[in-house]
């Protein structure tokens, strides 16, 4: 992607995530514990741990299991970063003596239900961009300005398509039902792998020695080895490939739903805050979408930052827009041969689809210099990335996750 809403604005370069505590991320909480119940809150905050890593050493440390507690929002590695877990039945005295490393307890309190995905506010980011270019404060306040007043590309990026940037391409190859394909990408090119042993059994695969690439294949890629053994032992290229975890499969699907979303917002961004008739209005505060029938009428909310056109995340269920908008919707799926019903795939991988906002709210933007670097703080809603703010600021094409 090469454009920007704020394309008048020359990129300020610079590089993320040099350091954990360079990208800090604070969960905002959709409601307090209310201070009874069988389930325990845990707020902590954790530098260089997944969401799902703390989950395991919590589990370990307890004794409980992973699937009975419950998350939130799923936080990065690369960072430091507070959030809420539920722990189920659960003491407060339990968690006085609780020690793990990278992990400092902020707060425990009961509450009745487990906490779900989805089950926050927003979060807050404080973001570290170092080595920017010279005069970057005044530019980086105005592009601030400028997307607290018109919103926020709500691009996935790159983030969503795997290591190799190529995960939407599997999705489409299963889409497709192409699964020779799918297996190809899944292995990899070996000029775009950096890992020697993974490129070399990727080598090895495209020249048709599975033997020899599953004795380099490094043992930790499950997934790879699992395809390699089924067409050693004579299943389809379709039977190899659906033995594979259904949620990464799920994964992979979701990944070329994103890209397309990327695509609508991609056409879109010249007039991203304006309403088209047949547009199915996102509304921010609840999440419901509703059909313009008079967009004069409804672009004030829209001017205010209330509702926003939306995009489609394709899947069999969902509601189409109409009008100009639909044309558009249905003129990127007819062009990559697919329709809604495609997504119906069957086997638990069906894939229902929603609407999601081509642009979203920005709230207490803040930038100051520090030496070479700049501290930019600002909060998001939930699903959001901080990656489309810092895209529109930099301007390297860059994306990194966040």
């Amino acid at each position: 992607m090469t454009n920007y809403l704020t394309a008048h604005f020359p990129g300020i370069g610079g590089l993320i995530k040099e350091d954990i505590d360079d990208f800090f991320v604070e969960e905002l909480p959709l409601y307090e514990p209310c201070g009874n119940g069988e389930h325990l809150y845990l707020t902590v905050e954790k530098r260089g741990l997944t969401t799902f890593a703390l989950m395991q050493h919590l589990a370990s440390e307890l004794g409980i299991r992973e699937r009975d507690m419950g998350y939130a929002g799923l936080k990065d590695a690369r960072a430091t970063t507070r959030q809420t877990i539920s722990l189920p039945g659960v003491k407060l005295e339990q968690i006085e003596s609780l020690q793990i490393d990278k992990v400092s307890i902020l707060n425990a309190a009961y509450h009745r239900n487990k906490l779900r995905p989805g089950h926050l506010a927003g979060n807050r980011f404080r973001i570290r961009v170092r080595q920017v270019q010279p005069d970057s404060t005044g530019r980086t306040r105005d592009m601030l300005h400028v997307m607290e007043e018109l919103g926020v590309p709500n691009f996935f990026g790159q983030q969503r398509y795997g290591s190799l940037g190529n995960s939407h391409l599997i999705g489409h190859a299963l889409l497709s039902k192409d699964y020779t394909k799918a297996i190809s990408l899944i292995m990899g090119d070996p000029q775009k792998i950096q890992e020697p042993r993974w490129r070399e059994g990727a080598t090895r695969f495209h020249q048709g020695d599975l033997t020899g690439a599953l004795e380099i294949l490094p043992p930790r890629m499950r997934d790879e080895r699992r395809l390699l053994h089924g067409l050693q032992e004579g299943l389809s290229a379709e039977q190899a490939v659906l033995r594979l975890p259904q949620k990464l499969l799920r994964l992979y699907l979701s990944a070329y739903q994103s890209h397309l979303f990327d695509k609508v917002v991609s056409m879109r961004l010249g007039s991203l805050e304006t309403l088209w008739q047949g547009d199915l209005a996102y509304k921010h505060d609840n999440g419901a979408c509703f059909l313009v029938q008079d967009p004069e009428a409804e672009q004030e909310r829209a001017n205010r930052l209330e509702i926003s056109p939306s995009g489609p995340l394709y899947g069999f269920k969902m509601t189409p827009a109409q009008g100009q908008a639909g044309l558009l919707e249905s003129a990127l799926l007819d062009r990559e041969h697919l329709s809604l019903d495609s997504f119906r795939l069957g086997g638990g991988l069906n894939m229902e689809g929603e609407r999601r906002p081509l642009r979203i709210p920005l709230r207490d933007s803040q930038v100051e210099a520090d030496g070479e670097d700049l501290l930019i703080s600002f909060i998001l809603p939930k699903g959001a990335y901080a990656t489309s703010v810092l895209r529109e600021i930099m301007k390297t094409d860059t994306e990194e996750t966040g």
